[in-house]
Formats: structure tokens, sequence, C-alpha cells
């Protein structure tokens, strides 16, 4: 036990990715906090291809659709305000023209699905046990789009209904892609509008229905990283959140993001990681003065950087970062850099 705080035990399950491993990621701010770190670090994640879901019914339908080869038609969006939008997406997919919102759900679709088929790793956060049922339809919605909230019904799913819309939907997962492993974790953000007594009652059946799946499936390929009782129990003071006293601050991110790649990521990517971070924050660096001798030392070196790595780790995705600096390199040749 560390002397200021009480530390939580997480399983070694002895499983481990690295940057050849495909991964996705679906939920909540959790799944989005999480990905885009790996995303940044070049892992191959594929990141809440619907944009960012909530409640495990929504997560399921999500998975569900991918798995099916959906295609959403002008049937399956409406109009709202002069915007288009999807009760299955999140509002970064809507917008004011219909068929630039139907071919960018379609395109993500489509690659989501087929990544979704070679992944190794599947990380489900689940955030929110309430649902709204849109009365028109009785359709769960992931998104209600800032319709008016007389049109929904608002429901809490029971650990029960949980455990029963994931133990067909994994099953039909691993008939999908056999070799995919699913980590479940509970995002820690508070739903604080569903009342202080109804968000722990939600997380309490998130908790439940997890743990049950994960005992009746077995940790080979089903488990649980426990990022809600971090928060919880190790980070249990208002400094680690953000000003809204309900999202978690930057800080408590990197407690978590440490936690969670000492047990899930394996050494030799760990170590890449750290020079591919070098990389891209010398390709966000901007400096005062570019037409300088040492600018241009800086853009041969990490260039060379890049190129090297690429050798021994072709598949890493670096393309933005090369082309930068080239492009800087370009501009300073050509005395066109201030």
């Amino acid at each position: 036990m560390n002397q200021y705080y009480t530390e939580v035990s997480i399983k070694d399950l002895g499983w481990r990715i690295n940057h050849r491993s495909k991964l996705m990621l679906i939920g909540s701010c959790f799944s989005e906090n999480i990905g885009l770190r790996m995303q940044r670090l070049k892992f191959q994640v594929d990141l809440n291809p619907f944009g960012i879901l909530y409640n495990p019914r929504s997560v399921a339908r999500s998975l569900r659709l991918l798995m099916d080869g959906k295609k959403y038609t002008k049937a399956d969006l409406f109009e709202h305000d002069g915007v288009w939008h999807s009760f299955d997406h999140h509002s970064r997919f809507s917008s004011t023209n219909l068929q630039q919102a139907l071919d960018g759900m379609n395109e993500r679709l489509n690659l989501s699905a087929q990544h979704l088929k070679e992944s190794e790793l599947l990380i489900l956060s689940l955030g929110t046990a309430w649902v709204f049922e849109l009365k028109s339809s009785g359709q769960i919605v992931s998104n209600c789009h800032k319709l008016p909230a007389a049109a929904f019904n608002r429901l809490r799913m029971t650990p029960g209904d949980i455990v029963e819309e994931y133990r067909e939907l994994i099953l039909a997962l691993w008939k999908f892609n056999p070799k995919l492993k699913i980590l479940f974790t509970v995002s820690p953000i508070r739903h604080w509008k569903d009342g202080a007594v109804e968000n722990q009652l939600s997380k309490a059946s998130l908790l439940l229905a997890v743990h049950q799946l994960i005992k009746g499936f077995g940790e080979e390929q089903c488990a649980y990283f426990p990022s809600y009782e971090i928060v919880m129990d190790e980070l249990r003071d208002y400094r680690f959140y953000a000003p809204d006293m309900l999202h978690v601050s930057e800080q408590a991110v990197d407690h978590i993001w440490k936690k969670f790649s000492a047990k899930m990521i394996a050494g030799e990517s760990l170590k890449l990681a750290d020079q591919v971070l070098k990389i891209v924050k010398a390709a966000e660096h901007r400096p005062q003065r570019k037409a300088t001798k040492a600018y241009e030392n800086f853009l041969l070196y990490n260039l060379n950087e890049i190129n090297n790595l690429l050798k021994t780790f072709p598949f890493l995705n670096l393309g933005n970062e090369k082309k930068h600096f080239e492009l800087e390199l370009n501009g300073y040749q050509q005395g066109s850099l201030k």
C-alpha cells in the first residue's frame, strides 16, 4: 500500500498488445481519452466509429451494425433545425448536407467493420445504464441530438438486461472474429444529471453485469480493467477532476494510462512509444525563427529518426510527421520560411 493512497490491485491477464496489434475502442469518454493517446503514439487503433457512446445497448447495437455490414440511407436519418442526424451516431457525424452525412457514416462503417474483423483487442467502456427510448419508434438512441425531452422515455437497464444483451453479443463477436479478446471497463466519469443516487445505481448495474459476464465466459478472452476503481480509490480528490468536477483531469488520465500500459502493453512497444512521442512532439513544435541553420538541422535530424524507425517498423503510421518535416525542409531550402 502506498503511504498516500490505497492502491487498486490489477490482475495481470497475460495479455500484451504492441504496435503490430489492431485494436478497437468503443464507448464513453474513457475510450476517447485512452484511444486518442494510443493513436498519438501510433498504435493501430480504431476509436469510436459511431462517436462517443454511453449506454450498453447503444454500444452493443454499434457492434452488431459493424458485423452486419449496415449501410445507411436517407430513411435512417432525420432532419432537425437544418441538420441531418442519426440516432446511432454522435453529433460529430451530423451535417447540414444529407449526402455528406451519409457518406461519412458509411465510409467509416466499412473501414471499421474490416478493422473489427482483424482486431486482437476490443475495449468496451460503459458509462451509464440509463438509456433514452424514442417514444415514436421504441428505439434506444445513442444521442438525443437536443430533441425535446418529451420525445423520449428514460429507462435504467438492470444487470440482468445487460447480461442478456451481451451474452449473445459476445458469442456473435467471437464467431465474427475468433481471436478477439474483450476488455471491459466502467467509465469513472459521473453522470450528474441523472442525480447522485441514480448515478451510483447506474454504475453498480454496469459493474455487476460486467463481472457476471466475465465469470460466465472466463478470463481467457474476456476481462475487466478497473478504471472506475482507480479514480474512486486511488484518486479520490477533486484536484484530479476537470473544472466541472465531473470529468477527470489530464493528470488523472495520465495516471490511468500508466496503470493500463504497464499491464497491457509489451515492454518493447512502450520503448517504441517513447521514440514515437519524441517525433510527434517535434512535429508539433513551432519555433519562433525558422530561417536558421539550427532549424534545418532540427528538420534533418527528425527526418532521419523517422526513416530509421520505418526501416525497423514499416507498419508505423508516421506519414503526417514525415510530410510535415519534408515540407518545412523544402521551405527552408527555397528560402520561403521566416
